[in-house]
């Protein structure tokens, strides 16, 4: 199938499961449109099975050599981390800036630390060959979380502005800082390289300097350029060309492209919107973006589930994956719970450790480092114990959290 015409089924797909939904289901968009990959996943690999055409076969086919990392991080990341970022409340993220800045470096960190070290520990107990090196890659790349899918599950939970901004903050600005750390560690379990902790943590430091600079001076640049016009749709254009040219650049030089794209998409949601246009222009580029939003998301999450078709699949490590899901939610409860206590004490958030806890949701972003791993034993161990963490994070997180956000509501509101 060429690239239009596959395009032209996943739009189909998402419009028909987007219907189904909202006439019947009316759960989180991330949970159905991942069910619906795997559903289609599932009726093509029966068609190809069944041998009664080459529509099915074709089909795989076309899935199984759609570039995901290059899809979600080259194309799809940088217009929605804009969108995303534009829905911050500013003054909010502000207040809360040392609570993020620590989740998205020093968690991550933490997180990857305990997640490599315990999946190390359970291969051993099982019996599973998984050297120390891999195991700290799959802490680096699930450690992050993930942006649409946590901004996704923050819109069913009418979460507090202090909890709700954390999530956000948190999960816009990890990104970044996960890719660098994964992208070290693979060097060191792939081709043997030196381990120098201080190295890295500079370059973490320079690459989100450099980026949030970059992002914070190309959106200057545009609300300079919107203040001397009045025009909508060339103020939209001016906001899409903003999000893909900052992520170009960024990738360009080296700094971190997400970073970059979340900085601009926060200045131009927080000053742009407030002094650059009028009243019409502020309801169409919040319109279109919230629409990029919906669309791209809804879709990514399909792929996602698609996904299960290039997923090998192996009884034996069942366990490593069990074990997995375990160690990411208890490293992340970890992290988090310190936090937790002291929204609980400081602002009367009630249950604030386990929302935070439960809302870290893992998605897209960890798959694409998976399948960006080159060939081998190694990404087909840390793909299929990926897969196993995201579908359960997107599925059983992502369809309980809006339910656990209304009981804490419930105990609040008793007390």
């Amino acid at each position: 199938m060429t690239g239009p015409q596959l395009a032209a089924v996943f739009l189909v797909l998402v419009g028909l499961f987007g219907w189904i939904n909202t006439r019947l289901l009316h759960w989180p968009i991330a949970t159905v449109m991942v069910l619906a990959g795997l559903l289609n996943a599932g009726l093509l690999l029966l068609v190809a099975r069944l041998g009664s055409g080459e529509g099915g076969t074709a089909m795989i086919s076309s899935v199984v050599g759609l570039d995901f990392p290059q899809t979600v991080i080259g194309h799809m990341l940088g217009f929605l981390l804009f969108a995303g970022a534009m829905q911050v409340d500013f003054s909010e993220l502000r207040r809360r800036g040392l609570s993020v800045l620590l989740l998205a470096t020093v968690g991550v960190l933490a997180s990857t630390a305990v997640v490599g070290g315990g999946l190390w520990l359970a291969g051993r107990l099982i019996g599973l060959p998984l050297s120390l090196p891999w195991a700290i890659v799959f802490g680096a790349l699930i450690s992050p979380t993930d942006p649409v899918a946590v901004l996704a599950a923050v819109k069913e939970g009418s979460l507090s502005k202090t909890l709700e901004v954390v999530l956000q903050g948190e999960a816009l600005f990890n990104d970044g800082v996960g890719i660098i750390v994964f992208t070290a560690a693979l060097a060191i379990a792939a081709g043997g390289a030196d381990v120098r902790p201080l190295a890295t943590m500079g370059e973490v430091l320079v690459q989100a300097l450099g980026g949030g600079l970059l992002g914070a001076a190309s959106g200057a640049v545009v609300i300079w350029a919107m203040r001397a016009i009045d025009d909508y749709a060339v103020e939209v254009t001016l906001s899409l060309a903003l999000a893909a040219a900052v992520y170009a650049v960024a990738q360009a030089i080296e700094v971190s492209g997400p970073i970059a794209v979340v900085a601009a998409g926060l200045l131009v949601g927080d000053r742009g919107l407030r002094t650059a246009m009028s009243n019409t222009t502020r309801r169409y580029v919040r319109s279109f973006w919230m629409l990029v939003d919906e669309i791209l998301n809804a879709l990514l999450f399909l792929l996602l589930g698609l996904q299960v078709l290039v997923v090998p699949f192996n009884a034996r490590l069942a366990g490593l994956q069990l074990a997995a899901i375990v160690l990411v939610l208890a490293a992340r409860f970890a992290v988090v719970l310190p936090w937790g206590a002291y929204f609980q004490v400081r602002q009367q958030e009630r249950h604030a450790g386990l929302i935070l806890g439960w809302g870290g949701l893992h998605g897209a972003l960890s798959l694409a480092l998976a399948l960006s791993i080159p060939r081998g034993p190694g990404q087909s161990l840390m793909l299929s114990i990926t897969f196993a963490v995201v579908i359960f994070s997107v599925v059983i997180q992502g369809l309980t959290f809006g339910r656990l956000a209304a009981w804490v509501r419930r105990v609040q509101a008793s007390e």
